[in-house]
């Protein structure tokens, strides 16, 4: 956090929440990414260091729920010492476009991104139209 000398001009005092001193608590931390392709819907998901079996993964009525957590804990009993780390990550997003319901999505995660596929049904595929010449008069 960046010391602001106090002056009667300023609107008001910086906030320990203001996101230029906090970058990595901002909204727009770039953790989750959702795209598609021309036969797929795909959401990349931050859950880095969470074991596969951790993350815990819901897809209702268009709404897609991601949920990691991990815990580390360690203990020195002849330095008497206890720590404890925990992560945790929690995503909620809504996925685009008509997908595939007949068809599993895959979940694979690899160097602690989360991968979701989603196939994409055949309505929402684009479609090449076929233009025929109106006969003349």
């Amino acid at each position: 956090m960046t010391l602001v000398r106090w002056s009667p001009f300023l609107s008001r005092w910086p906030s320990i929440w203001d996101e230029d001193d906090f970058p990595g608590f901002s909204s727009g931390a770039n953790n989750l990414d959702v795209y598609e392709t021309e036969d797929e819907v795909v959401v990349k998901a931050n859950v880095a260091g969470v074991k596969p079996d951790d993350v815990e993964v819901t897809f209702e009525k268009g709404v897609l729920y991601i949920k990691a957590d991990k815990t580390v804990e360690s203990e020195d009993k002849e330095r008497k010492h206890y720590s404890k780390s925990t992560s945790s990550y929690s995503y909620r997003v809504s996925v685009p476009g008509l997908i595939d319901h007949g068809k599993e999505p895959s979940a694979e995660v690899e160097d602690g991104i989360l991968t979701i596929k989603f196939s994409k049904s055949e309505a929402s595929k684009p479609k090449r139209l076929q233009i025929r010449a109106k006969s003349g008069k």
